[in-house]
């Protein structure tokens, strides 16, 4: 399963995230990770959710992010839940239209693991592409 919430920034989007993974914690059955491009966030989450800030990394494109991804994915098979704060953030400098390989990917390592991603873009759900629009979620 992969969700979208796409907002312009300054929407609140990171805080609903945030609040959506602490609430996930309750139910999940597996570990969750907060994805985010710095540590601007990790205290507002729970401590057993595990923060990672990309600004240690190299993630030119979209390729290497998914080979971080699957990084995550085998170095911790009870993995349930991917928050990502941010693509555009993480990924700079791509266009979302190249994105299209990096979802359709997601996409299978969730089928195959059962990996839940939930992913923040700072774009206006009307503006992004129809492969990610299928996937776009609003918060309640």
């Amino acid at each position: 399963m992969i969700q979208v919430f796409c907002s312009e920034r300054g929407s609140g989007k990171t805080k609903k995230l945030i609040n959506l993974a602490n609430d996930n914690l309750e139910d999940a059955k597996g570990d969750s990770v907060f994805i985010d491009d710095d540590n601007r966030t990790m205290l507002s989450l729970n401590r057993k959710i595990r923060f990672i800030s990309t600004e240690e990394f190299t993630l030119k494109d979209y390729e290497s992010f998914y080979g971080f991804l699957c990084g995550l994915i085998s170095e911790n098979y009870d993995i349930e839940n991917i928050y990502v704060d941010g693509l555009s953030n993480i990924v700079r400098g791509n266009e979302l239209n190249g994105a299209e390989l990096l979802f359709e990917k997601m996409k299978n390592l969730s089928r195959r693991f059962g990996v839940k991603f939930f992913i923040n873009l700072n774009h206006n759900c009307n503006d992004v592409p129809e492969f990610i629009r299928q996937y776009s979620y609003s918060y309640s």
